[in-house]
């Protein structure tokens, strides 16, 4: 028995959660179980939220700078946790990875420029360059025998022409919970630096590690890496604090932090507001011990998805993630067309899940679920949607 409850049912309806408060707007129902945004059920570490209580019993909440432990204290975590050795100027705050990315493409592509990505993947990796008038350049991921995926590099050659000035890694990868290897990653640096194509390595899941394996960024696995990349991450994943936006970026390369932090300081995008750094450094100082009983919770529950998924429906077949708290669920064996399994998960089983094809080709016929919940919620969920399988099944058998 560990020292956090990971049990508890959290109720976190009309607080405003995203994951809740939107279900009648993003999917036409608001009893729905929520698996889908990527937060987590889970209390947020009582250790946050007693800096953030401490912080709060000032009564003045003006303009601040930032704490001297900040960035020691990121610093630290990073080499302890991936054995990369950060220097404080490569550092800075940024307001979120998403909003990040926009920021990479303003900054450095002209309105010609192209984006690549390597779907399926993460969709604002798709929808930030086209919301911002460039083209997008798809490098898909092959998809192995045994389901898992690998980078492709044959087509990468291929599709990548004078145009493409940007690629987005997802690292690990946002669906199918990939922990890259050293070579792929070395072999893609190699690539993009000897084509002046800058590397945004999102990191966002980078503490979540599970089943034994380890991260590697990025930026450290070769000099070429260090001088093509910018790293964003955050401890937003890791300790539940999406809400209190503590979002990075690490530069190593002198020629690319100037340009982009230039652009972050003249737009006064990089000054951090009041609560991030303090929820930074209670999560980063205090929080090994809260992280290790979580990434155990959630192997738990993944465990508890694929054993029930080849006990009671054998027609669904989850990727085992290597990172993450997300589950690939491969729903193609149910013969579904895309419209009939969103309605399956939806409407008869009563489930929201992320649908695939939102994360570009390749997700055709997939579902994405969150397992960061009590596993009492997802003993609930999964009998809903072996019920609602049985049912279509039966109606097929008629």
């Amino acid at each position: 028995m560990g020292k956090y409850d990971f049990d508890k049912v959290i109720d976190r309806r009309g607080t405003g959660a995203l994951k809740t408060d939107a279900l009648k707007e993003r999917f036409g129902h608001d009893g729905l179980t929520p698996l889908w945004v990527a937060d987590m059920d889970f209390e947020t570490p009582p250790f946050v939220v007693s800096a953030l209580k401490r912080r709060m019993e000032h009564p003045v909440f003006g303009y601040t700078v930032e704490p001297e432990d900040y960035w020691p204290t990121v610093m630290k975590w990073i080499y302890e946790h991936h054995g990369w050795k950060v220097k404080r100027e490569w550092l800075t705050y940024i307001p979120g990875i998403v909003k990040g990315i926009g920021m990479v493409i303003n900054a450095f592509l002209g309105p010609e420029d192209k984006v690549i990505i390597q779907p399926p993947v993460y969709h604002p990796f798709r929808l930030v360059p086209q919301g911002n008038g460039r083209k997008i350049v798809y490098n898909p991921l092959k998809e192995n025998k045994d389901g898992t995926y690998s980078m492709d590099f044959s087509n990468l050659e291929e599709v990548c022409d004078e145009s493409c000035r940007l690629l987005i890694l997802s690292n690990p990868h946002n669906p199918a919970g990939i922990v890259w290897p050293r070579e792929n990653l070395e072999r893609l640096a190699k690539f993009c630096h000897s084509r002046g194509i800058i590397v945004i390595s999102d990191e966002i899941h980078c503490d979540m590690a599970l089943y034994g394996h380890k991260h590697i960024p990025f930026a450290s696995v070769c000099p070429e890496a260090a001088q093509c990349s910018i790293t964003f991450a955050a401890p937003s994943k890791t300790f539940n604090i999406a809400g209190i936006v503590s979002s990075y970026a690490i530069v190593p390369c002198r020629e690319l932090r100037e340009k982009f932090y230039g652009w972050l300081t003249a737009n006064e995008l990089n000054d951090a507001p009041i609560f991030s750094p303090i929820a930074t450094i209670a999560a980063f100082k205090e929080g090994e011990e809260w992280r290790r009983e979580m990434l155990e919770y959630i192997e738990g529950n993944i465990e508890y998805i694929v054993d029930y998924c080849a006990r009671e429906i054998p027609a669904i077949r989850p990727l085992r993630p290597q990172a993450s708290f997300l589950v690939w669920l491969d729903c193609r064996a149910l013969g579904l067309l895309h419209d009939e399994l969103v309605s399956l998960f939806v409407e008869k089983a009563g489930l929201a899940l992320n649908d695939g094809e939102m994360f570009n080709p390749g997700g055709e016929g997939f579902m994405r679920m969150n397992v960061a919940s009590s596993r009492k919620v997802l003993e609930r969920a999964m009998e809903q949607l072996r019920n609602a399988v049985e049912a279509i099944s039966r109606l097929r058998s008629k």
